[in-house]
């Protein structure tokens, strides 16, 4: 029986037998900036490091990640933080007194260069150049609470000092974390008919479907609002994605418009993995196809790669619902920062035929909601955006996942080649660490993740990044 993608969604990945509750986890299906290298890690803890004396050095520091899988993220954060990584800062990748190398691929342009320039992430107490010299009284390791945020079951070997809980606790002090969970927000989904936009509804067990009512009132509004008519993609085009950052909100919108940070000049694009890659790359246009030859076999964590067919019907994905998320979860945030990170696009750069995609056993599969595959799709990430600043009444950010990295320290650059004849292991490690802060910041894989800032009660130049 035929029912709305919402609803659908909801029943195949979070009912009692659904796909991230009954399963083993995200990383068996697909791989995650978190799951790739221990360098995303290393930079959120110095996210944290810098919020801590951002916010003064509050006596309970909370960090929330929601939508937590199996709890990896929040196992290596608290990890770092137990140890310290004061004494080893290229470690991670992370190099964040290396002057740029003009001219080389890994250099900044001038307005993200000056961005960079204002942080210098330090660990263990001076987090920045506001916080100067000021060090906290008591260590971080004893103020910091772990929360994960999920529906799945508690894993068994989860250390006691992360909280597992399936609501987002009110009251948060400190870094609210959504790495790649809003893409997976259920949503509802339309096609653009002679009538207008009608909801598309699916067969949960086959996943066919058909056309069905016009849309609510409600959905008509974000509809007119956030999907405006897109232009049918030509075999030869580039991949669809996002435009330049600094555009995509219209005029009439009822929202701050995105940060003037975003409008340099350097245009972004939705990511497009190479097909045979390990990377997640939720990039898809349309709904796929059965999986080719070419498919990596099941086991391997594969690329989100685009169709090979030309969509000829308009759909859209009714974001309404992640909006809603998310303005509740920055809702729960009393002082602090929201940070999403997801594969996402804005209003100028729609999919024409949306980004629905499903995921199993690392090979991308057709989207049946039927509790046995991943189904996602990208997020419109100004909407969120928008919804998000509304809540907190505060400027927020929005960047590539490359710009919040480097923003972090990961700088990426090689090694100096004299390091090879002084320290031939030396140079192996960091010559590793570079490779994996490539991974996380090339645009055609990771790096094509959208992050979003949103600072709650904070003044916004105590940030790494500035709107």
């Amino acid at each position: 029986m035929s029912m709305p993608w919402r609803a659908a969604m909801q029943q195949a990945l979070y009912g009692p037998a659904g796909f991230f509750v009954s399963g083993s986890g995200p990383a068996a299906h697909f791989r995650t900036s978190v799951h790739a290298s221990p360098v995303y890690a290393s930079a959120l803890l110095r996210l944290i490091h810098h919020l801590d004396a951002a916010l003064g050095f509050p006596d309970r520091f909370d960090v929330v990640d929601v939508g937590a899988g199996r709890g990896e993220l929040l196992c290596s954060l608290l990890s770092g933080v137990a140890v310290g990584v004061s004494g080893e800062p290229t470690r991670a990748g992370i190099k964040p007194d290396r002057p740029e190398r003009v001219g080389s691929p890994e250099t900044l342009t001038p307005t993200a260069a000056a961005r960079t320039a204002g942080f210098t992430p330090e660990v263990g107490g001076a987090a920045g150049r506001d916080e100067g010299a000021a060090v906290a009284a008591v260590p971080l390791g004893q103020r910091v609470r772990f929360v994960a945020v999920e529906l799945a079951p508690r894993p068994d070997d989860l250390s006691d000092q992360i909280t597992w809980t399936d609501e987002i606790p009110d009251g948060i002090t400190g870094l609210l974390l959504a790495t790649e969970w809003l893409d997976n927000v259920p949503l509802d989904l339309a096609t653009r008919t002679e009538d207008g936009w009608r909801y598309l509804l699916v067969d949960p067990t086959s996943g066919e479907e058909t056309t069905g009512d016009p849309v609510s009132r409600e959905d008509a509004a974000w509809l007119t609002t956030w999907w405006p008519p897109q232009t049918q993609p030509h075999p030869t085009d580039p991949p669809e994605g996002s435009p330049e950052l600094g555009l995509g909100l219209p005029p009439d919108a009822d929202a701050a418009p995105l940060s003037p940070r975003s409008s340099t000049g350097s245009g972004f694009r939705a990511a497009r993995a190479a097909q045979g890659s390990s990377l997640t790359a939720r990039s898809r246009s349309g709904c796929p196809e059965t999986p080719t030859a070419g498919t990596p076999t099941a086991g391997t964590p594969t690329a989100r790669t685009p169709p090979d067919h030309v969509p000829d019907v308009e759909r859209a994905e009714i974001g309404r619902s992640r909006d809603e998320a998310w303005a509740a979860a920055v809702g729960h945030v009393e002082r602090g920062l929201a940070v999403a990170v997801d594969y996402g696009h804005l209003r100028t750069g729609r999919p024409f035929a949306g980004s629905l995609t499903g995921y199993r056993g690392g090979r991308q599969v057709p989207p049946v909601p039927d509790g046995s595959c991943d189904v996602t799709a990208h997020v419109a990430m100004d909407s969120v955006a928008s919804a998000g600043e509304r809540v907190a009444r505060c400027a927020y950010s929005l960047g590539t996942q490359r710009e919040g990295l480097r923003a972090l320290g990961a700088d990426g650059a090689r090694p100096p080649l004299r390091l090879a004849y002084q320290d031939p292991a030396g140079y192996v490690r960091a010559l590793a660490e570079a490779t994996a802060v490539a991974e996380l910041t090339d645009p055609t894989g990771l790096g094509g993740h959208l992050w979003l800032w949103q600072p709650v009660d904070l003044a916004v130049d105590r940030l790494p990044v500035r709107p």
